[in-house]
């Protein structure tokens, strides 16, 4: 991470809050550790011990004191179990309050994000991208505590191999320091690759199936369903060839991490030898054990590489908008490509299609940029602020009605999160669609699927619009309200939306192929093609 990091500066905050976490995380950890691996050498010298008595004699069985030994069994037993809960506690917290900060923080930078950058971004990238680089900021957190648990049990294994032999000792600190300086070393290059071309897939894989989801009706209409499951099948099976490299560059570190671990285990055993059965035993085990407490640090260091390709995508998500030129508060005019709109105006918008009628509302809400001078808020030129700066202004209601998977009252909350039911069904009256929500079981609770996929076309469309009522904005933005609709609903709509307007004052901006809507606007633009 650079010093000009924004995650990067989001995690670093977060590690000062989170620090108390961290720091119990790591002692809990430097106790499992080292209570581990005395543990294991301590077991193994008390059962050659043992041996060594039980052929000795009743005599020699007689002397042997076992108590001691079995207590001390017991307390790092308990130790063990109590270190590594507690490590996994703190360090889970901490990484969980983390995420709690930087996923809001992530979904702001990419709604500020340049419309020409965050709408190039597929949703299939978006969902890979967010959801496996938070998970490797979440892994980071977690492996805190790795060099302190690491840092105990090698000490406390170099401690009791000390004791059979200190050359010994020292040939297993060399040993250590080889797995590490090769796992750090090796680990981020030999999975970097695999690891982003598997993410890649991932979006690929993802972008398709929406795609195809999407398309489902019209994919079985067409007798084609065969051949989109044969195109995902195609995608998963680059997922999993990406998946397959990434396993075999890990699979390939850890024979390597194998090799180093049986020279640093051979040349303990060569060197003490010459100690006494017991304290052999003891020298062995405490080896694998120090050896074994590696495995979080070397897992730590396979992630590195992940660590950093995921702060640096996540940067360029969270990126600085600049100075915000803050919007005009209460009642505003626009000029709309010359056309002066005091407070309160009804324009209409008509033009064949593509002349760009879309992308003229698309502008004023910040979804994509505008020509110079063709937009004015007030007095101010709308390429004047950053990208969305006026959006409080208005309330759109899009021609393609996006719907969450959720509930009538979900939906319509997005847009006024406090508002009570009276104002629910207030907007869906206006929308026209209260007595088919009425009809319902469940009312306002009515599920409508993934998408909206149970309500019809003109339904979607009805609870688009109702969902934009519900805003408080001085300007009402409508992009083919009417669309979808048989002659009379539309007409009933057109005659709701003029009572509306007339009772709370808003402007409106009517976008319409259909001449109805239009009725209502007082100004018109007809725009040519371009």
């Amino acid at each position: 991470m650079t010093a000009h990091s924004p995650i990067g500066g989001l995690i670093a905050g977060e590690r000062r809050r989170r620090h108390g976490d961290l720091r119990v995380a790591a002692m809990a950890a430097a106790v499992a550790g080292a209570a581990a691996t005395l543990l294991l050498g301590l077991s193994g010298w008390f059962l050659a011990g043992a041996a060594i008595a039980g052929a000795g004699g009743v005599a020699a069985i007689g002397a042997f004191n076992y108590l001691l030994p079995s207590a001390g069994l017991r307390a790092m037993a308990i130790l063990r179990t109590g270190g590594r809960y507690a490590e996994r506690l703190f360090a889970h917290r901490a990484a969980f309050h983390a995420l709690a900060a930087i996923r809001p923080a992530l979904f702001a930078g990419l709604a500020a994000s340049p419309p020409r950058k965050s709408l190039a971004l597929s949703s299939g990238e978006a969902a890979a991208g967010l959801v496996q680089d938070v998970d490797a900021i979440e892994t980071a957190f977690v492996h805190r505590s790795a060099p302190w648990a690491a840092g105990a049990t090698a000490a406390m294994a170099a401690a009791l191999i000390g004791l059979a032999a200190p050359l010994a000792a020292a040939a297993f600190l060399v040993g250590l320091a080889a797995q590490v300086a090769a796992g750090m070393w090796l680990g981020d290059r030999l999975t970097r690759a695999a690891g982003a071309a598997q993410l890649r897939a991932a979006g690929r894989l993802k972008d398709g199936l929406g795609a195809y989801l999407a398309a489902a009706t019209e994919l079985r209409s067409f007798g084609l369903t065969g051949r989109a499951i044969e195109a995902l099948v195609a995608h998963d099976a680059v997922v999993g060839a990406a998946v397959v490299g990434r396993r075999d560059a890990e699979a390939s570190l850890g024979l390597m991490q194998a090799g180093l671990a049986m020279a640093t285990l051979v040349a303990v055993a060569l060197l003490a030898q010459a100690a006494p059965l017991p304290l052999t035993a003891l020298a062995m085990l405490s080896a694998l054990a120090g050896m074994e407490g590696l495995s979080g640090l070397l897992a730590s260091a396979q992630q590195r590489g992940a660590f950093r390709e995921a702060v640096a995508r996540l940067d360029a998500v969270l990126i600085d908008p600049g100075p915000v030129t803050p919007a005009p508060s209460g009642p505003v005019s626009l000029t709309i490509l010359g056309r002066r709109l005091p407070p309160g105006s009804r324009l209409g918008i008509s033009g064949p299609s593509g002349c760009g009628k879309t992308q003229l509302l698309e502008a004023l809400v910040g979804l994509r940029g505008s020509s110079p001078g063709s937009l004015h808020i007030g007095s101010t030129p709308l390429e004047a602020g950053a990208a969305g700066w006026a959006r409080g202004l208005f309330a759109f209601a899009p021609q393609d009605a996006r719907l969450l998977t959720g509930t009538i009252a979900e939906n319509l909350r997005l847009a006024a999160p406090d508002a009570d039911e009276s104002a629910l069904w207030e907007a869906l009256a206006d929308a026209q669609l209260d007595a088919r929500v009425a009809r319902t079981r469940e009312g306002l609770q009515t599920w409508i699927g993934d998408g909206g996929e149970v309500l019809s076309g003109g339904e979607r469309r009805r609870l688009s619009l109702a969902r934009a009522f519900l805003r408080p904005a001085p300007w009402l933005l409508l992009d083919e309200p009417t669309e979808g609709l048989d002659r009379g609903t539309e007409a009933e709509l057109v005659t709701a939306l003029e009572r509306r307007l007339a009772r709370t004052g808003q402007g409106v901006v009517i976008v319409s192929h259909r001449p109805l809507p239009l009725t209502l606007c007082t100004e018109r633009i007809r725009m040519s093609p371009t």
